[in-house]
């Protein structure tokens, strides 16, 4: 009696010491929290794994101060997909300080994208050890800013095998801005203005901030994994008929590159919608498809 009575007291000692990081989130998925070092800092973050996940993606974030987007997450787990999701540096259980519009500062300067996209080549890494499966191909998904960050990440990190880009731009940070400031918020900016008048303000208005632009085709030349871009012809946040322009011109270069436009989005094409979000689905079973016939026929 006496030894069930110490033995079961160890036991509730122990599980009130350890710390718990993985529990079922539901029979499709478990989540375990996880930290890992960029630059300096630390991160914090959750993994989502499906049994047997057929890819695998690191979700970079848009301009926002956002922790990790478990909601998103979640989606693209249960499509058998397994997923790091981390809060921003600077925001929620990471370190570092978060740079962004919200507290007065311009977050799209090239130091701090490049900043970013460290984070993201620090969490692929650190994704690669948690998985099973050390063939599984890991992508990279984001949301707007990701649209800078995520080609700078992958021209530097031969892990990442493709990228899904969520109303994300092709342009500079400069024409970019050009742009949000002409549409100045405004909703029906598209009832009242044409594509001709749009361009002329992204690429003559004088720019209200001086920094060195970022352009991504600078990094998007360089790269020859496969990438899909979905947009919404009705963004105010930036010029789609532009950005579609700069990717068909990469696409003539043999790019493995493409695009899915919605004519009745805005900049919102990830979140609430399931047509983008199921395209995006369909398309990484297709691209890690043949990802892996390839590996396994070397």
């Amino acid at each position: 009696m006496k030894i069930n009575f110490f033995y079961n007291l160890f036991l509730w000692l122990l599980l009130i010491t350890l710390p718990i990081t993985v529990f079922s989130q539901s029979t499709d998925f478990v989540i375990q929290d996880v930290k890992f070092e960029s630059q300096g800092i630390t991160l914090a973050g959750s993994i989502l794994k499906p049994k047997d996940p057929f890819a695998a993606v690191v979700i970079v974030h848009g301009s926002d101060p956002v922790k990790r987007e478990m909601e998103f997450a979640k989606r693209l787990a249960k499509e058998g997909i397994a997923v790091l999701t981390y809060d921003k540096r600077g925001v929620g259980e990471s370190g570092g300080v978060y740079v962004g519009p919200s507290v007065g500062t311009n977050n799209i300067d090239t130091a701090n994208l490049n900043l970013l996209s460290q984070d993201a080549n620090a969490a692929v890494n650190t994704f690669r050890k948690y998985l099973k499966d050390k063939k599984t191909p890991i992508g990279l998904v984001g949301f707007s800013q990701a649209g800078w960050i995520i080609p700078i990440a992958a021209s530097k990190n031969p892990q990442i095998e493709f990228m899904v880009l969520f109303s994300c731009p092709t342009i500079t940070t400069l024409e970019q801005l050009r742009f949000q400031f002409y549409t100045n918020g405004n909703n029906q900016f598209w009832e009242n203005h044409t594509e001709t008048d749009a361009l002329e303000h992204t690429k003559n208005d004088p720019d209200r901030y001086q920094f060195v632009a970022t352009d991504p085709k600078t990094s998007l030349k360089s790269l020859s994994i496969p990438g899909l871009w979905l947009f919404g012809e009705k963004d105010i946040q930036i010029p789609v008929k532009l950005c579609i322009e700069q990717l068909n011109s990469l696409k003539v270069q043999g790019k493995p590159f493409e695009y899915t436009l919605f004519s009745t989005l805005g900049h919102n094409t990830a979140f609430n919608i399931t047509e983008p979000f199921s395209l995006s689905i369909q398309w990484i079973k297709q691209k890690t498809l043949n990802t892996k016939k390839s590996k396994v026929s070397k």
